[in-house]
């Protein structure tokens, strides 16, 4: 850069803190990985024209963009960036490719025209990209309890309920939600990174409502719908310890059916012999 436009950018800088910022900040919300670009509200740089991006960095703007003269000068100094930036030479807008979290933050644009100097601020957030929530079975509360059947009757009836735990992973500045059909059952939130997020709910093996499991940031989400039949129908600590008794008394039938038949077979007059064993 040259003297001339040197001197430039120090009259910029200066006038901005005379004059001020009266725009507003338009907030950009962007998935980490995606490319997302900075509109400049020109719609044609002319020769004469200077349009410099900056970024807010430890409460400091530091350029990282510019256009003068129609040249196009792309100033990582601080190593953010890398090659991500890329600046449209016929309109001053500025597109970050392959964005990353730390690149959350305030950008600010100054156009100098012929007619004067005007401002633009963007507060700029990234969001990691969603996990699918995960539906699983606790197994440590697997239980039945007994509840009045009807208000006119006095039996008691056995109601089996089934307790789950919907959870996600690697989440960040996040909201996990259970969901009745459309009516939110209970949710909860995390404003930075954690590493996992868990939500229980307790639903009857009979019911025929429509659960799912929500996570959402502001600008997308997941679902993951429950699946009673799969889950619910029997408890997975109770069929555990069943298996071993099942076989158990399956081998204790099968030799007994045997020795019954052996023994069928040696009474038979015909079956009879001298020295003869089963």
């Amino acid at each position: 850069m040259n003297h001339k436009s040197f001197f430039l950018c120090l009259w910029i800088w200066f006038s901005h803190g005379v004059i001020g910022d009266t725009d507003e900040v338009k907030p950009v919300s962007v998935t980490e990985g995606d490319s997302v670009s900075l509109n400049s509200g020109v719609s044609e740089v002319q020769r004469n024209d200077q349009i410099l991006w900056m970024f807010n960095i430890n409460n400091s703007y530091t350029r990282i963009a510019e256009i003068h003269r129609q040249n196009i000068y792309i100033d990582d100094n601080t190593l953010i960036f890398g090659d991500r930036l890329q600046m449209d030479s016929r309109t001053g807008s500025l597109t970050i490719r392959n964005i990353r979290s730390e690149h959350s933050g305030v950008y600010k644009i100054q156009i100098v025209k012929a007619a004067g100097i005007t401002y633009k601020s963007f507060s700029v957030a990234v969001y990691a990209p969603l996990s699918i929530p995960v539906i699983t079975r606790d197994t440590s509360n697997c239980s039945s309890s007994s509840s009045s059947s009807s208000s006119s009757s006095s039996k008691r009836s056995s109601v089996s309920r089934c307790s789950l735990l919907c959870s996600a992973v690697n989440v960040g500045d996040v909201t996990l939600s259970w969901y009745k059909g459309n009516s939110l059952l209970s949710s909860i939130s995390v404003s930075d990174l954690s590493i996992s997020l868990s939500l229980p709910l307790e639903v009857e093996y009979q019911e025929n409502n429509i659960y799912s499991c929500v996570i959402n940031n502001p600008i997308t989400n997941q679902t993951t719908h429950l699946d009673i039949t799969q889950l619910c129908q029997t408890c997975p600590g109770l069929r555990h310890h069943l298996i071993p008794l099942i076989v158990a008394v399956l081998f204790v039938i099968v030799v007994f059916g045997l020795m019954f038949s052996c023994w069928m077979n040696s009474i038979r007059p015909e079956n009879r012999k001298p020295e003869g064993n089963c």
